[in-house]
């Protein structure tokens, strides 16, 4: 049987429930939600709301109606950033970010926006008190991961919530390789704006995602059209989530998204992150004991999310991803994980490392048939 080891990009495979929940919403569940008041759209109609129940429980927030989704993290962070930002804003941000928050900040420079990147250390983790420094100047947004996608590193970004919701600068977090893993509470940590993919630590089906808005703020929507409601005006909605879900959702997928936050809900968080920690502790001490073989990011996983990297000393990383796959049936990631800044900050740009990432079925079996290819790879001469 293969092994699949490339979480931090799709969990996989999902939990039963997700496949039957989707399955059932195709089959059963197939109106437009909004879009009639006969039974199967008012069917949908419940599933959608169901689901941003469920998303509003997880991440502590408190109005539902705040959560809109989304096709995943991207989209979720250019409809904050697009939103909620204009030319002679200001915007810190760090060298560990994802291009799904560094290519949106570089279109917005050529606008007038200005954008502000702190270095992380060579493990990718960002000092508060470098991004306390860097918000001195007037600044509209502070912009963060939550959790590398590249070495894994948490940041502290309950250090830096409060102290910016003090300050009056929005604070947006990019947890798409947090979500599902850590707690996050937003109002515990004065987050504005939080963005999450459904179909990583979630669980749920690729295509979604969804933004989370503090009340108060009104960002400009990235797409126009019908929402099922005023349907008589030629102008977007003022209302939430209306304001910005233009079009037909995908009512399946977020179905599946509910089945993945029940089972993450009836797992309970603190016992999928022990689990994770266990088999990140077995995999970096695995990995630390072979010879020739360079770890990137926190050596323990206590400050450590799902994502790990190391390199193979005289090996590309490519080649060695690709022998992963064809000789041991193990599927991984190889390359920048379109992260370029985090792999200039750790040393490993351009030809980047070979990821990682167990998810939630994986076992301390797979693990150890990865370690023993990395030792018989790194023993090959090239």
């Amino acid at each position: 049987m293969p092994i699949y080891l490339d979480n931090s990009a799709t969990s996989y495979p999902k939990p039963e429930a997700v496949y039957r929940a989707v399955d059932q919403a195709l089959r059963h569940v197939g109106g437009n939600p909004g879009r009639g008041g006969h039974e199967l759209s008012l069917a949908a109609g419940r599933a959608l709301l169901e689901t941003r129940e469920a998303v509003a429980g997880m991440f502590g927030i408190a109005d539902s109606s705040r959560v809109v989704f989304t096709s995943g993290a991207t989209e979720a962070i250019n409809l904050a950033l697009f939103g909620l930002l204009q030319a002679g804003d200001r915007v810190v941000t760090t060298s560990m970010e994802h291009n799904a928050v560094t290519r949106p900040l570089r279109a917005l420079q050529d606008i007038g926006v200005e954008v502000v990147k702190v270095a992380a250390d060579r493990q990718g983790l960002v000092d508060p008190d470098d991004l306390k420094r860097a918000c001195a100047t007037p600044t509209r947004m502070l912009v963060m991961t939550h959790c590398s996608n590249v070495t894994g590193t948490l940041q502290r970004v309950k250090e830096v919530g409060p102290w910016c919701r003090e300050r009056g600068i929005l604070l947006l977090v990019d947890a798409a390789q947090s979500a599902g893993i850590f707690p996050l509470d937003v109002e515990r940590d004065a987050i504005d704006l939080l963005a999450a993919p459904g179909h990583k630590g979630l669980l749920g089906p690729t295509g979604t995602g969804f933004l989370f808005v503090r009340d108060g703020l009104q960002p400009k929507p990235l797409l126009y059209g019908g929402t099922g409601s005023y349907s008589s005006s030629d102008r977007q909605p003022e209302d939430f989530p209306e304001r910005l879900e233009s079009g037909t959702p995908n009512t399946p997928g977020l179905a599946g998204l509910k089945a993945g936050l029940e089972f993450l809900q009836d797992m309970g968080l603190q016992a999928v992150r022990e689990q994770e920690r266990e088999l990140l502790q077995q995999l970096l001490d695995g990995l630390q004991r072979l010879p020739g073989v360079r770890v990137y990011g926190p050596g323990s996983a206590g400050r450590h999310g799902g994502a790990v990297s190391f390199r193979l000393e005289g090996h590309d990383p490519a080649e060695s991803g690709f022998r992963l796959d064809r000789d041991y049936g193990i599927y991984c990631r190889v390359g920048l994980h379109c992260s370029p800044d985090a792999h200039r900050t750790i040393g490993s740009y351009p030809t980047g490392t070979i990821r990682v990432s167990p998810g939630i079925f994986s076992t301390r079996d797979d693990i150890e048939q990865l370690l023993t290819a990395v030792a018989e790879l790194s023993a090959r001469r090239n």
